[in-house]
Parts: C-alpha cells; sequence; structure tokens
C-alpha cells in the first residue's frame, strides 16, 4: 500500500513540551533596521557582451560621464560593446559608519549577455530621501558564463547579467539612530497571545513593570533609570529572554508539488473519510492475420483490445473528535491516500466546518 509522505513542520510538538525562543529571534527593534540604497552606474571593460547600439540611455550616460572628465565626444560616434548600464543595490545596516564597506549587487537593465569581467565605475548610492549615502566601484564577480556562435546557439549557466561587488561600496554619510528612553518591539508575526507572554517575561525577568503590549504586534519597553547609561546591557538582557510563542493553527498545502505542512495545533471534528480510487487499464496487443499458402489473401495486423476495471476496497475512515496530526496522518496512511489526494481531502473536511484551523493553498 502506498505510503502518504508529509512534512509535518512542528512534529516534535508531539511527543515534547513546546519550547521557548529568544524574543531576539521573535521581535524587532523600531528604529534599528536596514535601509535600502539604490543607483544607477556604467560596467566597462566588458568583452563585447555590453549593450548594443540601440540603448540610448547607455550611449548618453557614458558621454555625459566623458564630458565630467573634459573630453568632448560626438554621441553618433560611441560604440557600447564594452559597456553595460546597470542598477546598483545595497543595503545600510544601522549604526553602519561613514567608512564601512558594503556588499552591493549589479543588474543589467539594458541588453547586454554578461558583465563578466567588468568594472563598475564609481557610482553613487541614494536612500529613500534622495541623499547619497554610498559610493559603488569595483570589479564585478558573476557566477555563471554566457557563451554563443554565430548560427544564433549558444550555452548560459545561472545569470551572467547580475553580479556582486564583495566590500564595492563605501559608506559617505551615516545614519543616526538613537535609542530612547523606551522601546518599542515589533513582532515579526503579530499574535495578542504571544504579545501579553512577551510582556509577562519581561516584566518578571527585571521585576519591574516596565513593559507594557500596545497590540498584537507592538510591545513598549521603558528603560529602568539603572540602565538609562547602559543602553546597550540592556537591549542585550531583553533580547536573551525566553518565552514560548503562540499562533494560529494552520495547514498549509502547496498543490504543485503536494507538500503538505501543518501546526502541531490543528485539530479536527468528528468526520468520516471515504476515498475511493478507480483504476482503468487498456491493453493492445496487435494479432498478426497470416493467410493460408497460395491463396490470394493479404497479411494482415489487427489489434486486440482489452480493457479492465478495478474499484478500492477498503476506503472509509472515520476520525473522532479533537483529533491530532498524528491521528490524521495514520489515518489515511491506512487507506492508501496521496500528498496530492490528502490536498483534496483537506479542502473537503474544512468546507465540512471539521478542521479548526487556517487552510493556506499556494
Amino acid at each position: 500500500m502506498r505510503k502518504l509522505i508529509v512534512i509535518l513542520i512542528l512534529l516534535i510538538g508531539l511527543v515534547q513540551p513546546a519550547f521557548a525562543v529568544r524574543i531576539k529571534d521573535l521581535v524587532e527593534i523600531q528604529g534599528v533596521r536596514q535601509n535600502r540604497l539604490t543607483g544607477y552606474g556604467l560596467i566597462v571593460g566588458l568583452n563585447g557582451t555590453g549593450d548594443k547600439v540601440g540603448s540610448q540611455f547607455t550611449i548618453l550616460s557614458l558621454a555625459n560621464m566623458l564630458r565630467t572628465m573634459g573630453i568632448q565626444v560626438d554621441v553618433n560616434a560611441l560604440k557600447l560593446k564594452n559597456v553595460a548600464a546597470v542598477m546598483v543595490t545595497s543595503s545600510l545596516p544601522p549604526f553602519c559608519k561613514s567608512g564601512h564597506h558594503l556588499d552591493c549587487t549589479v543588474s543589467s537593465i539594458g541588453d547586454a549577455t554578461s558583465l563578466a569581467g567588468g568594472t563598475l565605475i564609481s557610482t553613487p548610492l541614494y536612500g529613500p530621501d534622495g541623499k547619497v549615502y554610498a559610493l559603488g566601484q569595483g570589479p564585478v564577480s558573476v557566477g555563471g558564463f554566457a557563451i554563443g556562435g554565430a548560427s544564433g546557439t549558444g550555452v548560459t549557466k545561472n545569470f551572467p547579467t547580475v553580479g556582486r561587488i564583495p566590500d564595492g561600496a563605501l559608506v559617505e554619510r551615516s545614519i543616526e539612530v538613537s535609542l530612547e528612553s523606551e522601546l518599542t518591539l515589533i513582532m515579526d508575526n503579530p499574535d495578542f497571545t504571544t504579545a501579553h507572554r512577551l510582556a509577562h517575561s519581561i516584566n518578571e525577568r527585571f521585576g519591574l513593570e516596565i513593559a507594557k503590549p500596545q497590540d498584537l504586534s507592538t510591545i513598549k519597553v521603558a528603560v529602568p533609570e539603572q540602565y538609562s547609561e547602559k543602553l546597550v546591557d540592556f537591549v542585550s538582557l531583553v533580547e536573551r529572554v525566553d518565552i514560548i510563542p503562540d499562533s494560529r493553527a494552520k495547514v498549509v498545502v502547496n498543490e504543485r508539488t503536494g507538500t503538505v505542512v501543518m501546526g502541531d495545533n490543528v485539530k479536527i471534528s468528528t468526520v468520516a473519510i471515504a476515498h475511493g480510487n478507480l483504476s482503468i487499464r487498456i491493453n493492445e496487443e496487435p494479432q498478426v492475420s497470416q493467410p493460408t499458402p497460395f491463396s490470394q489473401g493479404v497479411t494482415t495486423v489487427t489489434p486486440q483490445t482489452g480493457v479492465s476495471v478495478e474499484e478500492g476496497g477498503r476506503s472509509l475512515v472515520v476520525l473522532p473528535s479533537g483529533a491530532t496530526i498524528g491521528e490524521l496522518v495514520s489515518a489515511l496512511n491506512a487507506i492508501g491516500v496521496t500528498p496530492r489526494d490528502l490536498v483534496v481531502i483537506l479542502q473537503c473536511i474544512k468546507r465540512a466546518d471539521a478542521l479548526h484551523a487556517d487552510l493556506e493553498v499556494i
């Protein structure tokens, strides 16, 4: 009998108590975040894999760059096969100071076929406020290649039109982030129960009523007076507090791959599941008809078709009220349910209001 292949996240919760998680892994401190930087630049030194003649923005960009260097050129005389226009992106971490180096990514926006071997010319990287926070420059590292022939055939590995420049951006302006006398913790997965537990655990750790949940995702934490000059120490202590997070019961189904992921809080009311398999097999065998000797007959081939139909036997399972994931999996294993069949069964159980969990199909 075919076995059910089900990926169970949190399966260990069936045999062990819920585990504790650090607050550091559940929340973000408001204001302490990365900032996205973006810029437009040119990559030079390509081996004939740059933008084609029709890329007007690359021609104009190259001409403007040369003019700033005191070189007057005829736009119509520029050849671009060794130059490519790219978008440069990077992330500015919190508390990053001037002089730090950042990794940056370059992505072709023209019709260049490869950025391998190229070098990014000094490119200003702008923040959301329009100010320059870093300058990007350096040789591009591409984890792929593209090789083509004159007939149009070729071989491509990975994405040669996207590359990275390790430590290729130099921070010119830092973003000032100050921790106030009150911290605001933003939960990654908003939940009322988890917010209550989080605030209670912080208050219990310091012996003071300093944490108050504002809603299902926000907790305000007042900095005690003894830590007013030691904010880093206080944040470190808060991040190391352990709590047991809670979440809504959920079943996630991927219909394309037949993958089903369930949490350990999923419960099922009393329900009967019927699963019938109808198997139809058609076999065709050619039969040769040979005429008798000295006759005027012609050898012919006639197909012989055989059709057989089989329908599964035991296919009715009753799950009691409050059945758990383990009981569901065992019961469906007993009737030979495949992952793709399980997708349909779960949808039907949810439609019958017997599945007490969110069913998310992706």
